[in-house]
């Protein structure tokens, strides 16, 4: 099969052929027919994931196809059943091997590009919102990154769950992208401060809740922005630096600072991560929810798609199709 591998952890992919390895006890085998492209692969890739996969593999996490051999002890999934799993890495490749927990049956609905530009996204926006921020009908949201993948889907989100949603961006065309996915209001990042500006939308009061997958000094000033008994959302850092928070400033304004990571979540209170992914699925397909890949790439363009994702030139979702 054909899969792009990284053999050494910060230096360029290589597309080869290889052999496929043979199930082990409790594994499921995917024909890859695409795979998002998310900022944990360029991690990983580099090194600075805080997991590790041996070398060499092949990046991807996100992937949608149909499963092709089932190990004798597993259940609940069946050859031709279309599929999205849920790895860290494996899914830059025409086969992916992964287990049943690691596995959703796709919707019939939902085609295999769309699918996998959904999981990470919505899984991650979902939790976010619903679990760790409790966001509320008539609260407002934040988000910040907003054109994003995982921004893009916490504005829709924000918007389905009865919230007031500020989109920030650094471009017009991102703002207004945000607008057309439910944000009320926006901001642009290089209009001036962002506390200044979120305050002038809420009259002085700041924002219920912010959803910050950017980190740095954007991260570090948005909890300015709070209002009292705020939550500030940590979702990632591709802004490139983690943010220092002064630990005052939540205190002050009986604020909550609050981690969200969703593989763990998902692994560790899966009824609940099902439960959101039956809703996550049902607002899709009433056509509610409306995943956004600005563009495919074929699997020999790896390389590019990353280099579209790290650039920030890309708005909603990258995949690679194979």
């Amino acid at each position: 099969m054909k899969a792009v591998l990284c053999r050494q952890f910060g230096e360029p992919l290589s597309v080869e052929d290889i052999e496929p390895r043979p199930l082990d006890k409790g594994e499921v085998r995917i024909k890859v027919a695409a795979c998002g492209i998310n900022f944990p692969d360029t991690l990983i890739i580099e090194g600075k994931y805080q997991f590790k996969p041996d070398l060499p593999f092949s990046p991807g996490g996100e992937i949608a196809g149909d499963v092709i051999e089932v190990a004798p002890d597993v259940s609940g999934f069946a050859v031709g059943d279309p599929v999205i799993a849920v790895t860290l890495w494996g899914g830059f490749a025409e086969q992916v091997i992964a287990t049943p927990a690691q596995l959703m049956h796709r919707p019939a609905a939902m085609d295999a590009v769309t699918a996998a530009a959904f999981s990470m996204t919505y899984g991650t926006s979902c939790h976010a919102l619903k679990q760790r921020a409790a966001l509320q009908p008539g609260e407002t949201l934040l988000v910040l990154g907003a054109a994003g993948g995982v921004g893009l889907a916490a504005v829709e989100l924000g918007r389905e769950m009865g919230a007031t949603v500020i989109a920030a961006a650094s471009t017009a065309e991102k703002l207004a992208l945000a607008r057309d996915y439910g944000a009320a209001e926006t901001i642009d990042y290089g209009q001036g401060s962002l506390k200044d500006q979120v305050k002038a939308l809420t009259g002085g009061k700041g924002v219920d809740v912010i959803y910050d997958p950017v980190g740095g000094d954007l991260g570090a000033e948005a909890v300015r922005a709070l209002a009292w008994n705020g939550r500030l959302l940590i979702v990632g850092f591709a802004g490139g630096r983690i943010q220092q928070i002064p630990a005052n400033l939540p205190l002050l304004k009986g604020a909550s600072v609050v981690g969200v990571f969703w593989g763990a979540f998902r692994e560790k209170e899966s009824s609940l991560d099902a439960e959101n992914f039956r809703q996550l699925f049902a607002w899709h397909g009433e056509g509610r929810l409306k995943p956004l890949i600005s563009e495919t790439f074929p699997l020999e363009r790896a390389a590019d798609a990353l280099a579209a994702l790290t650039s920030r030139r890309a708005m909603g979702k990258l995949v690679l199709t194979v």
